[in-house]
Protein backbone atom coordinates (compact mmCIF):
# COMPACT_ATOMS: atom_id res chain seq x y z
CA UNK A 1 0.00 0.00 0.00
CA UNK A 2 0.98 3.15 -1.46
CA UNK A 3 -0.08 6.82 0.43
CA UNK A 4 -3.31 6.58 -0.69
CA UNK A 5 -4.50 3.59 1.02
CA UNK A 6 -2.37 4.16 4.18
CA UNK A 7 -4.81 7.84 4.53
CA UNK A 8 -7.66 5.53 3.55
CA UNK A 9 -7.11 2.76 6.23
CA UNK A 10 -6.08 5.56 8.57
CA UNK A 11 -10.55 6.18 9.07
CA UNK A 12 -11.27 10.03 9.84
CA UNK A 13 -8.79 10.46 12.85
CA UNK A 14 -6.71 13.16 11.52
CA UNK A 15 -3.75 12.74 14.06
CA UNK A 16 -3.86 8.88 12.90
CA UNK A 17 -3.38 10.00 9.45
CA UNK A 18 -0.77 12.18 9.38
CA UNK A 19 1.22 9.27 11.73
CA UNK A 20 0.12 6.47 9.23
CA UNK A 21 1.25 9.49 6.47
CA UNK A 22 5.04 9.62 7.56
CA UNK A 23 5.23 5.95 8.37
CA UNK A 24 8.14 5.59 5.74
CA UNK A 25 10.06 8.32 7.67
CA UNK A 26 10.16 7.59 11.46
CA UNK A 27 12.65 5.27 12.20
CA UNK A 28 12.90 3.76 15.89
CA UNK A 29 10.08 3.29 18.60
CA UNK A 30 7.55 6.09 17.65
CA UNK A 31 6.16 6.33 21.15
CA UNK A 32 9.40 8.01 22.14
CA UNK A 33 9.05 10.64 19.26
CA UNK A 34 5.42 11.48 18.68
CA UNK A 35 2.36 11.98 20.90
CA UNK A 36 -0.52 9.23 21.24
CA UNK A 37 -2.62 9.02 17.99
CA UNK A 38 0.06 10.19 15.70
CA UNK A 39 2.20 7.51 17.04
CA UNK A 40 -0.77 5.24 16.47
CA UNK A 41 -0.93 5.95 13.23
CA UNK A 42 2.89 5.57 12.93
CA UNK A 43 2.16 2.20 14.22
CA UNK A 44 -0.76 1.46 11.96
CA UNK A 45 1.27 1.81 9.25
CA UNK A 46 4.18 -0.35 10.05
CA UNK A 47 0.91 -3.11 10.70
CA UNK A 48 -0.40 -2.21 6.91
CA UNK A 49 3.12 -3.34 5.93
CA UNK A 50 3.53 -6.23 7.25
CA UNK A 51 0.31 -7.23 6.53
CA UNK A 52 0.20 -6.71 2.95
CA UNK A 53 3.92 -8.33 2.52
CA UNK A 54 2.84 -11.61 4.42
CA UNK A 55 -0.30 -11.63 2.78
CA UNK A 56 -0.59 -14.55 0.16
CA UNK A 57 -2.62 -12.53 -2.57
CA UNK A 58 0.28 -9.99 -2.80
CA UNK A 59 2.25 -12.64 -2.68
CA UNK A 60 0.64 -13.76 -5.67
CA UNK A 61 0.83 -10.45 -7.37
CA UNK A 62 4.48 -9.83 -6.04
CA UNK A 63 5.22 -13.25 -8.56
CA UNK A 64 4.54 -11.70 -11.70
CA UNK A 65 7.11 -9.40 -11.26
CA UNK A 66 10.15 -10.74 -9.04
CA UNK A 67 11.69 -12.40 -11.72
CA UNK A 68 12.39 -8.63 -13.23
CA UNK A 69 12.36 -6.82 -10.65
CA UNK A 70 13.64 -8.25 -7.27
CA UNK A 71 13.33 -7.06 -4.19
CA UNK A 72 11.46 -3.87 -5.51
CA UNK A 73 8.37 -5.97 -6.63
CA UNK A 74 6.66 -5.38 -3.40
CA UNK A 75 7.40 -1.65 -3.76
CA UNK A 76 5.91 -1.39 -7.20
CA UNK A 77 2.80 -3.70 -6.12
CA UNK A 78 2.05 -0.87 -3.19
CA UNK A 79 1.96 1.45 -6.44
CA UNK A 80 -0.60 -0.98 -8.79
CA UNK A 81 -2.96 -1.16 -5.59
CA UNK A 82 -2.55 2.70 -5.09
CA UNK A 83 -3.99 2.99 -8.86
CA UNK A 84 -6.65 0.47 -8.38
CA UNK A 85 -7.87 2.51 -5.17
CA UNK A 86 -7.75 5.57 -7.00
CA UNK A 87 -9.66 4.00 -9.63
CA UNK A 88 -12.20 2.85 -8.24
CA UNK A 89 -12.30 5.08 -5.43
CA UNK A 90 -15.99 5.55 -5.92
CA UNK A 91 -16.27 2.28 -4.33
CA UNK A 92 -14.93 2.76 -1.10
CA UNK A 93 -15.79 6.63 -0.31
CA UNK A 94 -18.56 9.00 -0.51
CA UNK A 95 -15.90 11.84 -0.68
CA UNK A 96 -14.97 12.41 -4.39
CA UNK A 97 -10.93 11.63 -4.60
CA UNK A 98 -10.19 14.86 -5.71
CA UNK A 99 -11.49 16.82 -2.44
CA UNK A 100 -10.11 13.72 -0.31
CA UNK A 101 -6.82 14.41 -1.99
CA UNK A 102 -7.34 18.55 -1.14
CA UNK A 103 -7.91 17.55 1.91
CA UNK A 104 -4.85 15.22 2.92
CA UNK A 105 -2.42 17.94 1.30
CA UNK A 106 -4.46 20.35 3.70
CA UNK A 107 -4.20 18.39 6.59
CA UNK A 108 -0.43 17.95 6.30
CA UNK A 109 0.71 21.61 5.20
CA UNK A 110 -1.50 22.34 8.31
CA UNK A 111 0.79 20.09 10.83
CA UNK A 112 4.03 20.63 8.67
CA UNK A 113 5.69 20.99 12.14
CA UNK A 114 5.28 17.34 13.00
CA UNK A 115 6.73 15.99 9.38
CA UNK A 116 9.84 14.56 9.25
CA UNK A 117 12.42 16.23 7.40
CA UNK A 118 12.09 14.17 4.24
CA UNK A 119 8.29 14.05 4.28
CA UNK A 120 8.23 18.46 4.19
CA UNK A 121 10.23 18.26 0.97
CA UNK A 122 8.45 15.85 -0.60
CA UNK A 123 4.88 17.11 0.40
CA UNK A 124 5.25 20.16 -2.16
CA UNK A 125 5.64 17.80 -5.23
CA UNK A 126 2.95 15.22 -4.19
CA UNK A 127 0.43 18.18 -4.15
CA UNK A 128 2.08 20.08 -6.90
CA UNK A 129 1.45 16.82 -8.74
CA UNK A 130 -1.44 15.59 -7.31
CA UNK A 131 -0.20 12.11 -6.61
CA UNK A 132 -3.31 11.26 -4.79
CA UNK A 133 -5.82 11.90 -7.96
CA UNK A 134 -3.03 10.83 -10.89
CA UNK A 135 -2.44 7.36 -8.97
CA UNK A 136 -6.31 6.81 -10.68
CA UNK A 137 -4.13 7.57 -14.16
CA UNK A 138 -2.01 4.89 -15.78
CA UNK A 139 0.21 7.85 -16.84
CA UNK A 140 0.44 9.04 -13.26
CA UNK A 141 1.54 5.67 -11.94
CA UNK A 142 4.69 5.88 -14.82
CA UNK A 143 5.32 9.26 -13.41
CA UNK A 144 5.70 7.63 -9.92
CA UNK A 145 7.43 5.01 -10.89
CA UNK A 146 9.84 7.10 -12.79
CA UNK A 147 10.67 8.97 -9.94
CA UNK A 148 10.78 6.33 -7.42
CA UNK A 149 13.50 4.15 -10.11
CA UNK A 150 15.39 7.92 -10.33
CA UNK A 151 15.72 7.53 -6.55
CA UNK A 152 16.63 4.16 -6.20
CA UNK A 153 19.93 3.14 -4.89
CA UNK A 154 20.47 0.64 -7.51
CA UNK A 155 19.38 -0.13 -11.12
CA UNK A 156 15.80 -1.10 -10.27
CA UNK A 157 13.79 -0.60 -14.14
CA UNK A 158 11.11 0.67 -12.22
CA UNK A 159 10.53 3.09 -14.69
CA UNK A 160 9.27 0.11 -16.87
CA UNK A 161 6.77 -1.55 -14.41
CA UNK A 162 4.03 0.63 -15.93
CA UNK A 163 4.09 -1.99 -19.25
CA UNK A 164 3.83 -4.81 -16.92
CA UNK A 165 0.83 -3.40 -15.27
CA UNK A 166 -0.96 -2.95 -18.61
CA UNK A 167 0.00 -6.32 -19.76
CA UNK A 168 -1.24 -8.01 -16.29
CA UNK A 169 -4.51 -5.41 -16.20
CA UNK A 170 -6.88 -7.62 -14.98
CA UNK A 171 -4.94 -10.41 -12.78
CA UNK A 172 -3.51 -7.36 -10.72
CA UNK A 173 -6.82 -5.90 -10.57
CA UNK A 174 -8.50 -8.94 -9.33
CA UNK A 175 -5.72 -9.25 -6.87
CA UNK A 176 -6.27 -5.97 -5.58
CA UNK A 177 -10.20 -6.82 -5.20
CA UNK A 178 -9.62 -9.97 -3.20
CA UNK A 179 -6.56 -8.60 -0.93
CA UNK A 180 -8.52 -4.96 -0.27
CA UNK A 181 -11.15 -6.28 1.79
CA UNK A 182 -9.25 -8.24 3.96
CA UNK A 183 -6.67 -5.51 5.07
CA UNK A 184 -9.62 -3.26 5.36
CA UNK A 185 -11.03 -5.81 8.22
CA UNK A 186 -7.43 -6.26 9.74
CA UNK A 187 -6.94 -2.65 10.06
CA UNK A 188 -10.60 -1.97 11.74
CA UNK A 189 -9.90 -4.69 14.34
CA UNK A 190 -5.70 -3.67 15.17
CA UNK A 191 -5.14 -2.46 18.13
CA UNK A 192 -1.74 0.01 18.10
Amino acid sequence: MNFLAHLYLSGNDDKIKIGNFIGDFVKGNPRDQYEGKIADGIIIHREIDRYTDAHPVSQRSKKRLVEKYRHYSGVIIDIFYDHFLAAHWDEFSSVQLQQYARESYTLMNENIEMLPHRARYMLPYMEKYNWLLNYSKLEGIARTLDGMSRRASFKSRMEEAVHDLEAHYEGFQSDFFDFFPEIRGHIAEFKP
